[in-house]
C-alpha cells in the first residue's frame, strides 16, 4: 500500500507542514464541540 503524506496548516509558523505521528500505530483526532446531527467527517473541523 502506498502511503501518501498528510501535509497540514500550521497555524503557529504560517506554513505547510507534513504530518509526523508519535505513534505510527495510533492517531487520535480531537474537536471542539459536538456534531450532534450526524457522523464528524473533516468538513465539521474546519476553523
Amino acid at each position: 500500500m502506498t502511503r501518501i503524506p498528510l501535509t497540514l496548516y500550521n497555524s503557529l509558523s504560517r506554513q505547510l507542514e507534513t504530518f509526523q505521528p508519535i505513534d505510527p500505530t495510533d492517531v487520535g483526532l480531537y474537536t471542539c464541540g459536538p456534531t450532534v446531527y450526524n457522523y464528524q467527517h473533516i468538513g465539521n473541523m474546519r476553523a
